[in-house]
């Protein structure tokens, strides 16, 4: 999946689209959760599920105290990402990590694009630096841990 988040002219939009990203995150998680064997793994990625429900609280807040009402649930975008981890499920724990670095791309390219941008205050400045170095530290984790089950 492709995300372009953070990509708005406007930072609320871009606030808005990151947070159904996480959302979506979230549901790949529970999918991806629900279907592996090693409970390392699983207790892994449950606390990344963990980071990705506080981003939607941290960003959601921040909207909220703009004025702006946040999303209360994922997109339609949520299935394809859901989907990737579902399809691996069927064959085994080293895929569904494979389907889940996937997803990670799409949180890190948008953290990454959101961190870039010149409109932001420091309140949100901050809430999006925190959120991209669990991004950074996730996409780790499961790249060395792929390389190390190879």
């Amino acid at each position: 999946m492709v995300t372009f988040t953070g990509t708005q002219n406007e930072l609320t939009e871009a606030i808005i689209d990151l947070i159904l990203l996480e959302y979506d995150a979230v549901e790949a998680y529970k999918a991806a959760v629900e279907r592996l064997d090693n409970k390392v793994y699983k207790s892994k990625l449950q606390e990344f599920q963990s980071d990705h429900e506080r981003h939607i609280d941290e960003l959601s807040k921040f909207l909220t105290q703009k004025k702006i009402i946040p999303p209360k649930g994922p997109d339609a975008k949520q299935f394809l990402a859901k989907g990737k981890t579902i399809l691996a499920g069927l064959i085994g724990d080293r895929l569904i990590l494979h389907a889940m670095n996937s997803n990670e791309d799409d949180t890190n390219t948008a953290y990454k694009r959101m961190n870039d941008r010149e409109d932001l205050d420091e309140t949100i400045k901050n809430i999006l630096s925190r959120a991209y170095d669990d991004e950074i530290k996730h996409k780790t984790w499961i790249e060395d841990t792929l390389e190390e089950t190879k």
